[in-house]
């Protein structure tokens, strides 16, 4: 029974994996992994939470599912403005204010089913690691000690992740014996009870305590949309991404502008230039359109438009590099993604934002409480303002590409501004360069901007990389900096292929615990 699986935690890819084996499909096997994941790898994600799905079935366009949270009902921007707030704060109750949607999202793409395993088979694997406790990973131990001078003082935070009362180290053990009975009482009374039920009202109250403009009816309201894919095409087939509120469009236009220049390339220093030439382009139309669906501009609507991107492409230049810095956002995230025997593919992304979230955590649930809210500002005149309801702007935008000869490719990183970078170097290697899978994926990377646990907004490479291109890079008029060989800061990246006739290609990243188990 063909299926392919991988994630950036090998124990989140075994309980997909498991399921697979068991003649599951890759929507089930999405859930166990994304369940699993959120207790072994709980700084980057968590129940409390957002998630964004693309679901391919075979011989037909993926459907996407919107699972970010809404602002709350009370949280407006007179509300900070009132406390003496001039930006939403980054830790605490008050960046807590938007609901949590990955358990929806679970719920809505197992909907998309006919019939499904029952639901306690599928957390069953998330909720051994919560009660026996999983092996605390180099990349949490990091999360830990960075976070303790802003969080140490989070009474929820310290009961849950900080046990006995200091960071965690890497190797001991970590066990979450409050989100073991979450999940065991969800698999019992179903996840809508997260929104609804018993769940729902212990999380409002523990919001409430810890000044989150957040109630009971924020989780009750709360609803998962299902857009329609972005999409764009380029002479290697038909990409796909996630519309607004994330930066799906960013990685697109990265991806659509350089089919449009790297005939112009003859050398590695060439494509590189050219790609990240590219996203400056796109992600100055990000942050200029990108906001709450309901109200983006007809501008955002353009910008996959073939004449649009031909006069965007005039502006890039082979030799000359374009000014920078420009703002950025940092995020901490988990892509993951499957197909089944049936060849259902799935890319889904899921994310607390920074690390550990806003750090309030429930102790009667062992859930941390995103943070997305950050992305909000408090000014009447931005495009992604703060509006009771609204989702904001985020980094989130999980990929999926129908390639001309039939073969189809999901793939994904975390990284906050290095999602759609990554996403391009990845296709660029695999698709142009013609390396493998794994091969794209360790190959040296770059980052234009700032990513999770870095301030800095010049351009990094990796120094095997930059041991190559980097005075190429300089001469042509990039600020750049090379940073140790598989960095975390480039993110955590994944991809899965399933060519024409069947056959499937798998792989994980280096600067990830992942791992990618592939069946033939």
């Amino acid at each position: 029974m063909p299926y392919a699986i991988t994630s950036p935690h090998y124990l989140a890819t075994d309980a997909g994996a498991s399921v697979l084996a068991d003649g599951g499909s890759a929507i089930e096997a999405m859930v166990a992994t994304a369940a699993a994941i959120a207790v072994a790898y709980p700084h980057m994600n968590s129940l409390g939470g957002d998630g964004f799905w693309l679901i391919s079935p075979a011989g037909r366009k993926p459907i996407a599912i919107d699972a970010t949270g809404c602002a709350a009902a009370e949280a407006s921007i007179d509300g900070y403005r009132a406390q003496g707030f001039d930006n939403i704060p980054e830790r605490g109750g008050l960046s807590a204010l938007t609901t949590a949607g990955a358990v929806a999202g679970w719920q809505a793409a197992l909907d998309l089913l006919p019939s499904h395993r029952p639901l306690a088979d599928l957390l069953a694997p998330a909720l051994d690691l919560a009660r026996g406790g999983i092996p605390v990973s180099h990349s949490l131990a990091a999360a830990s000690n960075k976070v303790w001078t802003d969080l140490s003082n989070e009474a929820g935070y310290k009961t849950i992740y900080a046990p006995e009362g200091r960071p965690l180290n890497a190797g001991e053990t970590l066990i979450n014996q409050p989100l073991a009975d979450t999940l065991d009482h969800l698999a019992v009374s179903g996840l809508a009870d997260f929104y609804q039920g018993d769940i729902g009202q212990t999380l409002a109250r523990s919001l409430e305590l810890a000044g989150s403009p957040l109630r009971r009816r924020d989780l009750q309201h709360y609803k998962v949309r299902q857009p329609q894919a972005l999409t764009t095409q380029t002479r290697d087939g038909d990409l796909f991404n996630f519309p607004a509120p994330t930066q799906g469009l960013a990685s697109l236009m990265i991806l659509a502008l350089f089919d449009r220049v790297r005939d112009q390339a003859k050398s590695e220093a060439d494509r590189v230039h050219l790609l990240i030439e590219c996203t400056k382009l796109a992600f100055r139309a990000r942050d200029r359109l990108v906001c709450d669906p309901d109200h983006v501009t007809a501008d955002y609507h353009r910008q996959l438009d073939d004449t649009h991107l031909d006069a965007l492409a005039t502006q890039i230049r082979l030799n000359r590099a374009q000014p920078w810095p420009h703002p950025a956002e940092p995020g901490d995230t988990v892509w993951f993604g499957c197909v089944d025997a049936d060849g259902t593919m799935v890319s889904y992304i899921q994310s607390l934002y920074w690390e550990f979230g806003s750090g309030v955590v429930c102790p009667q649930t062992g859930i941390a409480w995103t943070n997305r809210g950050l992305s909000f500002k408090l000014d009447d005149n931005h495009p992604n303002r703060l509006r009771p309801g609204a989702r904001p702007f985020t980094t989130l935008n999980p990929a999926y590409a129908s390639l001309g000869n039939g073969d189809r490719i999901a793939y994904g990183t975390m990284g906050g501004e290095g999602q759609p970078q990554t996403q391009a170097a990845l296709m660029m290697r695999h698709l142009v360069e013609g390396q493998s899978l794994q091969d794209s994926i360790a190959a040296g990377r770059w980052l234009l901007g700032r990513t999770w646990g870095d301030t800095s907004n010049n351009l990094k490479l990796e120094a095997d990389l930059a041991n190559r291109i980097a005075a190429d890079l300089q001469a042509r008029g990039h600020d750049l900096v090379s940073v140790p060989e598989h960095s975390e800061m480039m993110g955590h990246a994944g991809a899965i292929r399933r060519t024409a006739d069947g056959r499937l290609e798998a792989a994980t990243d280096p600067r990830s615990d992942g791992r990618a188990v592939v069946q033939n």
